[in-house]
């Protein structure tokens, strides 16, 4: 039975960047990735900076940057149609750097390909059937070669959202109710600038359209839609719709005019899900496995390179890797709630539909036109530089701060 210090169930961004870290500083690493080639499936695929400051600390950023890996030099806000003064993170965020975009199938295979490069033994096409936790965590795999068992000081979960490993640990997971319908589509033959990711928020319309460059002429186009009675989009059917809903939600004219479809178009619930302590038994969950993060708000990516890069330190940090694998969970628990707790605020502000939600935002939106930073910068600057406080909480909520937390969920 071959052995391994650690043995990652999942080769995308999270386990190949821990991978990458692990196997150049000289550990036995297998990552098992049960596809031979990356699929375009919507996924995340903006990184702020902070995620983007997570990736240099890895290691991972030069990977990305030689995938095709694009910082727009601006962020530009729309409130319908009229544009808002835009920002250059580059300038204003603690980090001193811009978001970045990059087309999330060519970010996998640069990142397993660099952790292989590093040393790492990459099996693709292969399924895990089982792991088993124990002084020595034993993971059972089918592949071309027929069954085959490993043992590993550690096995890790970068398995995804639907993650097997999380239920084979025994691992609880929480859910808050979803907060938005979520389409994206890849689109081609975009007339909008290349130097500026956009976000157009439509409040009073729960309505959100955004745009992140990765060509001169291509990116990812999203619309966000409030839960309850959301709109619902998918396939080919669809896209012509999609577009004349951006438009309807108010999307300033010629934006994404004559824009073509890429890829596939789908819809999600925008939910937060998340495993409190995500370590026991030899066994430790990474990114999504971990924890979701309502996509609408663009925190999954950065979150997966956190967990990554946060494991990491812990693993090098003690020999003693249950002691390290506590450690890892109990500081994911902090940051994952300072992230969830923004994304909640910022949908009840732009997103959650209904006369309560508007009369928060009748308060909210005026103080947010003079003071660009009254909501919290966790999503762009992150949780430990842009914490959520209770100073923030008392400013958005006033009186309902405490005593009614059904807004605040």
């Amino acid at each position: 039975m071959a052995s391994y210090d650690i043995a990652m169930v999942g080769g995308g961004v999270g386990g190949s960047s821990l991978g990458k870290a692990m196997a150049q500083r000289g550990y036995r690493v297998l990552i098992i990735e049960r596809e031979t080639q990356f699929r375009d499936r919507v996924r995340g695929e903006f990184v702020f900076p902070w995620g983007v400051a997570e990736a240099k600390e890895l290691g991972a950023y030069d990977a990305l940057m030689r995938a095709g890996g694009h910082h727009p030099r601006h962020w530009a806000d729309y409130a319908g149609p009229d544009p808002l003064p835009t920002r250059d993170f580059a300038e204003d965020t603690p980090q001193k750097l811009r978001g970045l975009c990059i087309y999330h199938p060519r970010m996998q295979e640069a990142l397993l390909q660099a952790a292989e490069a590093a040393g790492a033994a990459v099996r693709r096409g292969a399924r895990v059937r089982h792991v088993e936790p124990g002084r020595e965590t034993k993971v059972f795999v089918d592949g071309d070669g027929g069954p085959a068992t490993v043992s590993a000081r550690l096995a890790v979960g970068a398995d995804g959202r639907s993650s097997m490993v999380r239920k084979w640990g025994g691992f609880q997971s929480r859910e808050a109710s979803p907060g938005s319908n979520f389409a994206g589509v890849l689109v081609e033959n975009v007339p909008a600038s290349a130097e500026s990711s956009i976000c157009m928020l439509n409040p009073f319309l729960s309505r959100m359209v955004l745009y992140f460059p990765q060509t001169q002429s291509s990116g990812r186009a999203y619309l966000a839609s409030g839960a309850d009675g959301g709109l619902r989009l998918h396939g080919k059917s669809d896209f012509e719709r999609f577009l004349l809903e951006c438009m309807r939600s108010g999307l300033a004219d010629g934006l994404l005019d004559g824009a073509r479809q890429a890829g596939p178009l789908a819809t999600f619930e925008g939910t937060n899900s998340w495993v409190d302590h995500p370590y026991k038994s030899g066994i430790v969950l990474l990114g999504d496995a971990a924890a979701t993060s309502d996509p609408t708000w663009g925190q999954g990516l950065s979150l997966t390179l956190r967990d990554a890069r946060v494991l990491r330190d812990a693993l090098l940090r003690d020999d003693n890797w249950d002691t390290a694998g506590h450690a890892y969970a109990a500081a994911h628990d902090r940051y994952h709630e300072g992230v969830r707790t923004a994304v909640s605020w910022f949908t009840q502000v732009f997103l959650r539909p209904g006369p309560e939600a508007d009369a928060l935002r009748a308060r909210v939106l005026p103080q947010l036109a003079s003071d660009p930073l009254f909501l919290p910068d966790t999503l762009i600057a992150g949780p430990d530089l842009a914490p959520p406080t209770e100073e923030h909480r008392a400013r958005i909520f006033g009186e309902l701060a405490g005593r009614d937390q059904s807004l605040q969920a």
